[in-house]
């Protein structure tokens, strides 16, 4: 006698999204623009943000917490918090993702910081989607966060360069051919010291 066949559970895999994007700017500082409140408040959050609402928590440790919150110009309130799961200082950053608005829907990020040439290829892989209308919102919203994170950097950058080549620019000081000789004569004393 045959034995009654029995019916496997359906495995339902929840959506997922993963984006890569190439950054002219160092693990380190990308790193830091992820876990440093002052640096993300500079580019997380949507274009509609009011001007002076966002503030952010970050505790960035495996077992820390964060918390991200900000209004819109309409004046409706949006808060992200989570867990750090894993954090691997300039590589790897894991973390929970739930909304104030639907903490049971939480989700996982994962940050991921790699040398490409003078950048980074950073790729983001965010799972575990309560559907797939949440991930393609969320893939919208990270698009544009990623967007703004790349202008920061090049900001960064190029305010570095144009510090540098101010720098080098600085006028020389004009002195008396006393002075310039007396300089001149105790080059060899210091280069022997």
């Amino acid at each position: 006698m045959a034995s009654p066949s029995v019916a496997e559970p359906a495995v339902t895999t929840r959506p997922s999204l993963t984006l890569k994007r190439c950054i002219n700017a160092t693990p380190e500082k990308i790193y830091a623009a992820w876990t440093e409140p002052e640096n993300l408040i500079g580019w997380f959050g949507p274009a509609s943000v009011k001007q002076g609402s966002m503030s952010a928590e970050i505790d960035a440790r495996a077992g820390g917490r964060y918390r991200i919150s900000f209004d819109d110009e309409r004046g409706e309130h949006f808060e992200v918090r989570g867990i750090y799961r894993d954090v691997v200082p300039n590589v790897r950053i894991v973390f929970s993702w739930a909304w104030h608005s639907t903490p049971e829907r939480e989700s996982l990020v994962t940050v991921t910081l790699k040398p490409d040439g003078g950048g980074t290829l950073l790729t983001l892989h965010h799972e575990q989607f309560f559907d797939e209308s949440a991930r393609d919102r969320h893939e919208r919203g990270w698009t544009e966060l990623i967007d703004k994170l790349e202008r920061q950097m090049s900001s960064i950058e190029r305010a570095n360069f144009l510090t540098r080549k101010q720098t080098a620019m600085q006028p020389h000081r004009i002195v008396s051919r006393e002075e310039w000789t007396a300089a001149r004569q105790a080059l060899p004393a210091q280069k022997k010291n």
